[in-house]
């Protein structure tokens, strides 16, 4: 029997890059997948972001795995659209056991040069977006019986301060605010709540042009193995970056009844980038 075997697990952010891995790797271990993300580009956002092709191929690859999968675009800015997608996900499927509170985007700059949209649109989906999806989710997890397992994507961003990127700082470590009082006040229901904090990602969040010409401003088109020599240098261990199953195990682990008693925990996934 698999680790979340029986289990239904709404995940945000679910197109692509880690959401996508948290989708397969949960299937995996047994769980039915409710799939949320906005395929579609927002103007702050200087990456290609997910689209609906992207999402179609996350179903595709669950359904493989021979677990049920109820896919919906949908904003986490938008509250009303997110709840219509989770009470939709929970009709079909049954119940709602795991949350993760995935979605995110990434941007650069310095604070005082930062518009009030880049900020805007950082605080409203990483950390707002979160509040919409563990406040759509909550009154299922209750109505279940059962507890349940929040995880939230924070970042090594969300332990510490990182230059150019104070609008994603706030954000995540708002993520860990949210958390902590979360784990509280969802004990006595046995519901669990955490966050991971991953180092780079192997991923497009990273993997696109724009944090190329971030990192490497000294080089002419630069090429990703120049990218990871800049990237190892944030970590301890010697790698540029971590994949996105390296995080899914992790949220597995804390979905699973292993992790039973942990709760108001931040759990670094950072090739030991927080230890510097």
């Amino acid at each position: 029997m698999g680790r979340v075997e029986g289990k239904v697990a709404f995940i945000t952010g679910a197109a692509r890059g880690q959401g996508r891995s948290h989708a397969l790797r949960l299937a995996q271990e047994g769980a039915d997948i409710i799939a949320v993300d906005i395929c579609s580009q927002m103007d702050t956002v200087h990456y290609p972001m997910a689209t609906s092709e992207d999402l179609q191929q996350t179903v595709k690859e669950v359904e493989a795995l021979d677990r049920r999968i109820v896919a919906i675009e949908a904003d986490v800015r938008d509250y009303a659209a997110l709840k219509a997608a989770v009470d939709d996900g929970v009709a079909q499927l049954g119940r709602l056991d795991i949350v993760c509170g995935n979605a995110g985007i990434a941007g650069f700059g310095r604070a005082e040069e930062l518009s009030a949209g880049e900020w805007g649109d950082m605080i409203d989906v990483n950390l707002t977006g979160v509040w919409h999806t563990v406040k759509a989710a909550i009154p299922h997890l209750k109505a279940g019986g059962n507890g349940g397992s929040i995880i939230l994507t924070s970042s090594t961003a969300g332990l510490m301060g990182i230059e150019n990127s104070a609008h994603y700082v706030a954000a995540k470590h708002g993520v860990v605010g949210l958390m902590r009082t979360l784990a509280l006040e969802l004990a006595q229901d046995m519901i669990r709540v955490n966050t991971v904090h991953p180092t780079g990602v192997d991923t497009d969040m990273i993997q696109n042009s724009t944090i190329y010409e971030l990192f490497a401003p000294d080089l002419d088109s630069p090429t990703r193995e120049q990218i990871g020599e800049r990237f190892q240098a944030l970590n301890v261990l010697p790698i540029p970056w971590v994949e996105a199953v390296d995080i899914s195990n992790a949220v597995l682990f804390l979905a699973s009844d292993e992790a039973r008693y942990i709760t108001g925990v931040t759990l670094p996934i950072d090739a030991g980038s927080t230890a510097k």
